[in-house]
């Protein structure tokens, strides 16, 4: 455990020094774009957070290299070439983006052919689902769902990057768990290679994001932008994929310590990587639903986002961080205790689990539609203007909210 938690501080520290050195070389040479008319902020503000977030990823990566603990995970070298190059091919296309706004053909057609690299040339696929030892027989077929699964999951963690802290902290609370989950399955079933590169990677989007979070929270001085939503999802949906696609379905069935309950043992390896994301993919999903019900495109920007919702509804804006955060927690470590309830025999198995995911429901609901500050509070003064960057204008206050996609 000691050599992840290194990993952790590593990340973050590195992380946390280069978004402060964006942020003011940002400032310094206006590396910032103008605001847009579907902007929900309205001080210029700097979207080059990726940047210092991908950096702290390599260099996690690159420390490994020489570590004997993650000699495992380099056992196949081109995986993580692979794997690292996709990642990069998509912080050059966000950084592009978040400078210019490039088409959303252009983002997504690089979004296929990472998905394709590292499918390809890194075979990390989903070659099997747990679910009954079922097995997907055709290469063709493999390819083409983890393709389309990580393209999915990139553009559901884009897609909900609409609030300061929203993202970094919704992919640290998920991370967390995802974390727990990964290294205890490892030590309940000695399960080889893949695991160990999930909860690595998971390891060190923790740390990208704790080290990035200080400089996005409300009002934030420095956006992550597509290069850092993107990178975020994609090796999120890598770390799944390690897990999920490479499941040996024989672990449920013969090994006792993966769980008694041998519904729940078939279910987990499924349920959690998609849970933890299940915010971003609801959000994406309704998103692609709303847009093309108006013969629009499905990445057409619009500003009725979930988080938009709870603006809407009276929230305030780290309010409704908040709230995302109390959900993320509450879907994802609800599945996590089921599996440890069948794991260490607790009584019940996994109705704790469901226990804590019902009242935890039940908090959430009541503090989502009971917003503590009501629209007719707009009637308030208006608060001082924060100032602007340096030779921005000075334009009406607002939160340092990011862009409505």
């Amino acid at each position: 455990m000691k050599q992840y938690v290194f990993t952790i501080l590593l990340t973050a520290a590195v992380a946390f020094v280069l978004s402060w050195a964006v942020w003011r070389l940002s400032l310094k040479y206006k590396l910032y774009p103008g605001i847009r008319e579907r902007d929900v902020h309205k001080t210029p503000t700097p979207r080059l957070g990726g940047i210092a977030m991908f950096i702290g990823v390599v260099a996690a990566f690159a420390v490994s290299s020489q570590h004997p603990f993650f000699a495992i995970i380099w056992t196949q070298p081109q995986q993580i070439y692979a794997l690292l190059g996709a990642t990069a091919l998509i912080v050059v296309v966000g950084v592009l983006d978040d400078l210019w706004d490039l088409d959303w053909m252009i983002k997504l057609g690089a979004q296929f052919l990472a998905a394709g690299v590292i499918a390809w040339f890194g075979q990390l696929q989903i070659y099997a689902l747990p679910l009954g030892g079922m097995t997907i027989f055709s290469s063709w077929a493999s390819f083409t769902l983890t393709v389309f699964s990580i393209v999915v999951v990139m553009n559901a963690v884009n897609f909900i990057d609409g609030l300061d802290g929203l993202v970094a902290g919704v992919c640290l609370i998920a991370n967390g768990v995802f974390f727990a989950y990964s290294y205890m399955v490892v030590r309940d079933t000695g399960a080889s290679t893949f695991f160990n590169l999930a909860s690595f990677i998971a390891a060190v989007l923790i740390g990208a994001c704790i080290g990035f979070l200080p400089l996005n929270w409300s009002p934030a001085r420095l956006f992550m932008g597509d290069a850092g939503a993107l990178m975020l999802g994609l090796l999120m949906a890598c770390s799944a994929i390690a897990i999920t696609g490479s499941f040996d379905p024989a672990i449920v069935g013969d090994n006792d310590s993966f769980g008694r309950s041998q519904l729940l043992g078939a279910f987990i390896p499924i349920l959690l990587p998609v849970v933890v994301v299940l915010l971003p993919l609801l959000d994406f999903g309704l998103a692609v639903v709303r847009r093309m019900s108006k013969g629009k495109s499905p990445f057409s920007p619009d500003r009725k986002h979930l988080h938009h919702r709870m603006l809407d509804m009276g929230h305030s804006d780290r309010d409704a961080v908040l709230i995302f955060y109390a959900w993320t927690a509450l879907v994802s470590l609800s599945v996590l205790l089921m599996y440890i309830g069948t794991t260490l025999e607790w009584p019940g198995d996994y109705l704790f689990g469901v226990l804590y995911g019902v009242l935890g429901i039940a908090a959430c609901l009541v503090v989502t539609f009971l917003p503590s500050r009501r629209l007719s509070a707009a009637a308030a003064p208006d608060p001082a203007p924060a100032p602007a960057p340096d030779g921005a204008p000075q334009t009406d206050p607002a939160p340092a909210q990011e862009d409505a996609r």
